[in-house]
């Protein structure tokens, strides 16, 4: 076949000299496919569009009946245009009659044709519809021709993501801007309703034609060359990208930056008519939609890698910094691939409604700060800063883990009615906010909040809770810049205090490592870091910084009780240690004439399988015990929580983690020392229910955990569930979970769970 005339340079110059013709959309579309089929010599170009029915209609034709046009509509997963569609990859034939997925449709007229060429409208990855050209002679399309029209396709997806085709037909919209649900993991309960905030907005390539290729060809290399010396430089100098990212990643960008393949892509596409920006974005979406389809983890987590180098050189090329925090609008629901603490707290959070990340499961930091902040949260959502623009409507779940992006009225409706009820439940729930912890048969439970930041010491008050039964200090850590020194930690601590008169606060001490990597610090490589230097024994490792700690501490509580827990603790020699430093410490203030706590408590937290087989000696060392279940489990059963993998292979409520409870509730029990479970199936009513049979009476969570449990509490007699425990755990001699025997129980005892 003969060079197309001109090339696709020419066809981009004439496609830009379309779109700026003042006439209707249709009109431009029907100009375009007569464009794009003259410059490759075709006889047929067909434009489809993705629908929100999951459709495939025919929007414009040159050389099929164009009366076919708005009537032809495919399946998403019919015929050849919906193979392109699902596999997001270009498909050249020289018979396509004989293909396997071909479709006969009469009424377009195309039963002559037989060489085909389609490729996909990629915008971001997401498939909006297909461009298709068409040949009566058998013959095979060259490698220019399927570049040139893939070149021409991310135009005509621009044009669509835009909405100008959206009036075209009446019904259903297209695929740029239908409905999508999703369900990730829940991170944070609640309902949001609101609009889209995107915390690292994709940057939108406004110019797509260039005026000069060579202009745009130098761009384009000196982006790619500043960006690999930048990623050079901080390789060499061992930071993070931004927010402590390790080495490895580092280094994997950085051989993603000197990849030939992907270079070469880019120049390609530059060299056919784009602007350097426009020719990054296509690239990257070609290489996300193919990513997505994956089933490889491995090669879609590669994906965040590209996606970062991507922006990297679009920061570089529309000579934009990395964006700072948006301003937030009413009824704002965060979308983000991933962020820290500090960066959620930058937001203002009145009119934060939601939080949506690709990344992130529930025990990341993030999720802690959300639940303290009362945001509903969801996690693990795939390619979710590709599925919506900023403004969209978007509903987050943060109790099924689900999101509807552009939901229909229908959904929204139910929604916001789901939301009413949620709202008349916490009303019913905070009537009892001064009813007594106590069950049908008086016994007494004690319910205390998690907390780590200041702002969730408002919901004492709201909540009715007895105290704080765990204060991370870690939090303050990680939202700062640099190391808080110890007048800034005893400034936050004397805060903490004051903040809550005379209820009870304990006070974990740091606790970092594994996954809590503070952004000021370097970064430690270890092969297994949830097993590695972290938490007590950075503490004991380094005892100037647990001084700090310990003596702001000490100094803040001056005249009023202290009570102090040491995380991570794997014998009994480690807390016999910590004690020691701050008895030390004790010792130095008073030299000094400072005033000590009334009274000064010291608890450890039951993390580490070890302390089982040493719970009575603990118990008897200790002031008081806290289970910190989320560890204890994930380290009892070899399982790492955040892994999707495995995570959901054990049930805490199992016969054997059952039985690890009930030791530590026995032991503790008998040596009069008292514990609380402060992990999260402390906070979830079947599970609490399932831990007072076992014999605890304590226990900490999030604020909006405490008027369910409590409403438990108040339907429970505890002795009734201890024997009913007793009874199961004695036949679950295979291990199995006693979810569903308890479940039962709950229903048939009337106890709301």
């Amino acid at each position: 076949m003969p060079a197309a005339p001109g090339g696709p340079r020419l066809l981009l110059r004439r496609l830009r000299e379309a779109m700026a013709e003042p006439v209707s959309a249709q009109a431009r579309l029907d100009r375009i496919v007569v464009l794009i089929a003259a410059n490759v010599i075709a006889e047929v170009c067909s434009v489809y569009v993705l629908r929100d029915d999951n459709t495939l209609e025919l929007f414009a034709t040159e050389g099929l009946n164009r009366d076919a046009v708005h009537i032809t509509r495919l399946r998403a997963d019919e015929g050849l245009v919906g193979l392109i569609a699902r596999q997001a990859e270009p498909l050249s034939l020289s018979d396509a009659q004989s293909h396997p997925n071909f479709s006969y449709r009469p009424e377009t007229g195309e039963e002559i044709y037989h060489a085909f060429l389609g490729v996909p409208l990629l915008r971001a990855g997401n498939t909006l519809g297909v461009l298709v050209v068409q040949n009566k002679t058998y013959r095979v399309y060259s490698d220019e021709e399927i570049e040139a029209l893939q070149t021409t396709a991310m135009v005509l997806a621009e044009m669509i993501a835009s909405g100008e085709l959206q009036a075209l037909t009446p019904g259903a919209g297209s695929a740029a801007r239908r409905p999508v649900s999703q369900r990730g993991v829940a991170l944070a309960d609640g309902i949001g309703l609101g609009h889209v905030v995107l915390h690292e907005p994709r940057i939108v390539v406004k110019r797509l034609i260039a005026e000069s290729v060579e202009l745009e060809v130098e761009r384009l290399e000196a982006a790619i060359e500043d960006v690999r010396s930048a990623i050079d430089e901080l390789v060499e100098r061992g930071d993070g990208i931004g927010s402590g990212e390790s080495r490895e990643v580092l280094e994997t960008v950085r051989m993603f930056a000197h990849d030939k393949g992907w270079l070469r892509r880019m120049r390609e596409a530059v060299q056919s008519g784009l602007t350097a920006e426009a020719a990054v974005e296509r690239v990257q979406s070609d290489n996300r939609a193919r990513m997505l389809r994956q089933s490889d983890p491995y090669l879609r987590d590669r994906l965040h890698d590209l996606d970062d180098l991507a922006n990297r050189l679009l920061r570089r090329l529309v000579g934009q910094e990395t964006g700072s925090v948006a301003a937030m609008p009413e009824n704002a629901i965060l979308v983000a691939r991933s962020m820290g603490p500090a960066a959620l707290l930058d937001y203002e959070r009145a009119n934060l409604r939601g939080v949506v990340l690709e990344e992130g499961g529930p025990t990341s930091h993030i999720a802690i700060v959300a639940r303290a902040l009362g945001i509903p949260a969801v996690g693990e959502i795939a390619n979710a800063t590709a599925l919506c623009d900023s403004g969209d409507a978007i509903i987050v779940d943060g109790a099924s883990g689900e999101i509807q992006v552009r939901p229909t009225p229908e959904i929204e409706a139910a929604y916001a009615e789901q939301a009413r009820l949620r709202a008349r439940r916490q009303a019913q729930y905070r009537a009892l906010r001064d009813v007594p912890a106590l069950t049908r048969d008086k016994v007494r439970i004690g319910l205390h909040l998690n907390a780590g930041l200041l702002i969730d010491l408002t919901h004492l008050a709201e909540t009715g809770a007895e105290g704080i039964g765990l204060f991370r200090t870690e939090l303050q850590f990680m939202v700062a810049q640099r190391m808080p020194s110890a007048a800034e930690q005893q400034t936050l601590y004397e805060s903490v205090f004051a903040a809550t008169g005379d209820l009870p606060v304990t006070i974990r001490t740091l606790d970092i490592g594994g996954d809590k990597i503070l952004p000021y610090m370097p970064a430690l490589e270890e092969e297994n870091p949830a097993l590695g230097w972290r938490a007590i024994r950075i503490g004991l490792d380094r005892p100037a910084l647990l001084r700090v700690q310990l003596r702001a501490l000490l100094k803040a509580a001056a005249g009023r009780p202290l009570r102090i827990m040491f995380p991570m603790v794997a014998t009994v020699e480690e807390f016999t240690r910590a004690r020691g430093i701050v008895d030390r410490e004790k010792a130095h203030l008073r030299r000094h004439g400072y005033v000590l706590p009334s009274d000064c408590k010291l608890g450890v937290m039951v993390e580490v399988p070890s302390l089982l087989f040493q719970i009575d000696e603990i118990a008897r060392e200790a002031d008081f015990l806290s289970v910190g279940s989320n560890d204890l489990m994930q380290f009892l059963f070899a399982v790492d929580r955040d892994n999707r993998r495995v995570a959901d292979r054990f049930d805490p409520l199992c016969g054997a983690a059952m039985r690890a409870f009930r030791v530590i509730a026995d032991r503790a029990t008998a040596v009069g020392c008292p514990v609380t479970v402060c992990g999260e199936i402390g906070g979830r009513p079947l599970e609490t229910m399932a831990l007072i049979g076992l014999g605890f009476r304590n226990f900490s969570m999030s604020p909006a955990a405490i008027g369910p449990v409590k409403a438990m509490v108040l339907s429970i007699e505890a002795e009734e569930v201890r024997a009913f425990i007793e009874t199961e755990l004695a036949k679950a001699t295979d291990g199995a979970s006693l979810r569903s025997a308890l479940t039962s129980f709950a229903k048939a005892k009337g106890v709301p769970i």
